[in-house]
């Protein structure tokens, strides 16, 4: 993939099957995925529901949206969320900064009501392991936060 597509729709969190018959309606082609660690469900997730309506995402490391808001390459985010009240939202570890590359970027952020509860916090032995192997030395602890809240200063719109 070159560096000039410029209309990558990046989605992070676990939706409903109605937001992905919408983006099949809307003809979506360019769809990056982040994987969403510690335990991966949500891209899993969200790349079969796009295989089923025959749309190809891209899978990429949480970690690498910064690069894409760099080369301007984002043209939406959407973002799961559990709940709201008056300071934002709480959506999953990785939306909050999401949001904020959206913010400074001027990329719209479009939150949508989650199809999965995540606990607050993991266990230490999720973040230590990958794919049942052990990625920090003996005596190295984790600390593995599942949620964070989003302001809705970085919220561009919802699809409630």
């Amino acid at each position: 993939m070159s560096d000039n597509v410029k209309d990558i729709i990046l989605l992070h969190g676990h939706f409903e099957s109605e937001f992905f018959d919408d983006l099949k309606k809307k003809k979506t082609k360019t769809v990056f995925i982040l994987e969403g660690r510690p335990d991966l469900s949500s891209s899993k997730a969200s790349i079969k529901e796009l295989l089923k309506r025959k749309i190809k995402p891209t899978l990429i490391a949480d970690n690498m949206a910064g690069f894409l808001f760099s080369k301007k390459m984002v043209k939406e985010v959407h973002l799961s969320y559990q709940q709201r009240d008056e300071n934002g939202v709480m959506a999953q570890v990785g939306s909050l900064i999401l949001a904020v590359l959206g913010f400074r970027h001027k990329v719209k952020v479009v939150m949508h009501q989650g199809s999965k509860k995540l606990k607050l916090m993991g266990k230490s032995k999720d973040i230590l392991e990958f794919a049942n192997t052990r990625v920090a030395p003996k005596g190295v602890k984790g600390y593995v936060p599942l949620l964070e809240v989003v302001p809705e200063k970085y919220i561009t719109a919802r699809d409630l």
